[in-house]
C-alpha cells in the first residue's frame, strides 16, 4: 500500500458517499417541483402536504450532499496537486462554472422556497423550486462534463506541459458527456422514483394516510416506468459510445481476451484475471456481442491481450460492477412494469408493496457500481490516454494520507449514520396532518 493507493481510496470513499446523496437530489427536486404545480394547477391541497413533505426530506438530503462534495474539490489540491497543476486552467474553468452558476442558484431558490411558503404567491413559490430542480440538473452537467473529458479528452492541447483548451464547444457537446449526463440523470430519477415509491409502500402497508401516499406512489410510478426504460436506451448509446472511445473498457467489462471478429456473447462468464482467460463461457448467443457493441456481426472486438498489462483496468472489479448494474437496471424496468398493471390495485397488493419497501437500496446500489465501472475501468490513466493515475498524485507523506483516510471514513460514518436516521424518522413520520 502506498501514497497512490491510499490517495485512490481516499477519493472513492469521498466520492462514493456523496454520491449516495446525489441522485436523490436530482430526481426529487423534480418530484417535488411536480406536486407543487399540481397544487397550483388543481388547488388541492393534498398536493402542497406532498410537497412540504417530500421537500423536507429533499433539504436534509440535499444539506449533506452539499457539506460531502465540498470535500472532494479539496483534495484535488491536496492529494492530487500534480493533476491539477496539469490539466488546471481546463479543469478549473469547468468547476468555476459549477460554483458561479449551477450552485449559486441552488442555495438561493431552496432558501426562498423554504422560508417562502406563506409570503410568496403560490406560482412564483413553484418556480423557485423549479429553478432548484434545474440548478441542480445544471450542476450535474458541468461536473459529467468535466469528468467525460477525463473519459474521452478533447478539445485540447499539450502547450507548456499542460493540457490547455481550445474548443469550449467540443467539450460540452461532445456525445460522450451528453450520453454520460442523460445516464446519470436518469438514475438520479430512478433512485428518487423508488425512494418514493418505497416510502409509500411502507405506509400504504400500514393503511397510514392512504390518499395521500396512494398519490405520491403513482406519481414515483410514472417517473420510474419512464426513466427505467429511458435508461436501458441510453445505456445501449453509452455503451455504443465507450466502445469507440474506450475500447480497453469495453473489454473489461464483457471479460474479452482475445481479439476476433464476429464474437459471440456469453451470458455465464466468470474472469479467471490472474490466467488471462475466463474461466466460464456458458450459454453462448455466436456473433451477438460484435452486433451489440457496432451493429455489425462480423465486426472485430480487441481482446485485453491487445494491451500491455499495465495499461489494463482490474477486470473482475469491472466486469461484475457492470453485469450487476445492468441486472438490476432491467429489475427495475420489470418492477416498474409490474406497478403500472397493478395500478388500480395498489392498495391491495401488500406482496408488490412489500417488495418496493425493500427496494429502495437497489437504485442507490447500481448507480455506485455505474461509477465503480466509470472510474476503476479507466486505470490506469486518470485522463485516459494523456495522463497516467500514478503521474498525478501529490508528492505528500504516507502518514498524511493515511490519517486523512481513517478520518474521513470516521467523519463521513458519522455523518452518514446522522443523516440516514432523520431521514428515516421524517419518511416513517409521514406527513402533517391536512388541516381542518
Amino acid at each position: 500500500m502506498d501514497v497512490l493507493m491510499l490517495s485512490r481510496l481516499q477519493f472513492a470513499v469521498a466520492t462514493m458517499f456523496h454520491f449516495i446523496f446525489v441522485p436523490l437530489t436530482l430526481g426529487l427536486a423534480v418530484l417535488v417541483a411536480i406536486m407543487e404545480t399540481l397544487y397550483v394547477r388543481s388547488g388541492d391541497e393534498e398536493y402542497k402536504r406532498m410537497a412540504k413533505f417530500w421537500g423536507k426530506i429533499f433539504l436534509i438530503n440535499f444539506a449533506v450532499g452539499v457539506v460531502t462534495g465540498i470535500t472532494l474539490e479539496f483534495q484535488f489540491g491536496t492529494n492530487w496537486g500534480v493533476y491539477s497543476k496539469y490539466v488546471g486552467d481546463f479543469f478549473g474553468s469547468l468547476l468555476a462554472i459549477v460554483a458561479t452558476t449551477s450552485f449559486f442558484l441552488e442555495s438561493t431558490f431552496i432558501a426562498i422556497w423554504f422560508f417562502g411558503w406563506k409570503k410568496l404567491s403560490p406560482k412564483v413559490h413553484a418556480l423557485c423550486i423549479w429553478l432548484v430542480a434545474i440548478a441542480s440538473t445544471g450542476s450535474a452537467y458541468w461536473i459529467l462534463v468535466a469528468n467525460s473529458w477525463m473519459q474521452h479528452p478533447v478539445g485540447y492541447v499539450i502547450r507548456g506541459g499542460r493540457a490547455e483548451m481550445v474548443d469550449f464547444w467540443a467539450v460540452i457537446s461532445q456525445p460522450f458527456a451528453i450520453l454520460t449526463f442523460l445516464h446519470n440523470v436518469f438514475a438520479g430519477y430512478i433512485v428518487a422514483a423508488f425512494f418514493v415509491m418505497g416510502v409509500s409502500a411502507y405506509h400504504l402497508l400500514r393503511k397510514s394516510n392512504v390518499s395521500f401516499f396512494s398519490k405520491s406512489f403513482r406519481l414515483g410510478l410514472i417517473f420510474a416506468v419512464v426513466f427505467t426504460i429511458g435508461e436501458v436506451i441510453v445505456g445501449d448509446f453509452h455503451g455504443k459510445y465507450m466502445a469507440a472511445a474506450q475500447p480497453t473498457k469495453l473489454a473489461a467489462v464483457e471479460s474479452v481476451w482475445e481479439t476476433g471478429r464476429g464474437v459471440p456473447f456469453s451470458m455465464l462468464v466468470i474472469p479467471d484475471e490472474e490466467n488471462e482467460r475466463n474461466l466460464v463461457e456458458a450459454i453462448q448467443i455466436p456473433k451477438f456481442m460484435s452486433w451489440l457493441v457496432y451493429g455489425d456481426w462480423n465486426a472485430e472486438i480487441k481482446g485485453l491481450k491487445a494491451w500491455p498489462k499495465e495499461e489494463r483496468p482490474p477486470v473482475t472489479l469491472v466486469f461484475w460492477s457492470f453485469r450487476l448494474m445492468v441486472g438490476l437496471g432491467f429489475l427495475f424496468v420489470l418492477l416498474a412494469l409490474i406497478g403500472m398493471v397493478r395500478w388500480n390495485k395498489l392498495e391491495s397488493s401488500p406482496l408488490y408493496l412489500r417488495v418496493m419497501m425493500y427496494s429502495i437500496p437497489l437504485p442507490y446500489i447500481a448507480s455506485e457500481l455505474g461509477w465503480i465501472v466509470t472510474e476503476v475501468g479507466r486505470q490506469p490513466w486518470i485522463v485516459n490516454g494523456v495522463m497516467k493515475t500514478s503521474q498525478a498524485v501529490s508528492p505528500i507523506a504516507f502518514s498524511q494520507v493515511a490519517t486523512s483516510l481513517v478520518a474521513f471514513i470516521v467523519l463521513y460514518s458519522l455523518l452518514g449514520l446522522a443523516a440516514f436516521v432523520i431521514i428515516i424518522k421524517f419518511a416513517r413520520k409521514g406527513p402533517e396532518a391536512a388541516a381542518a
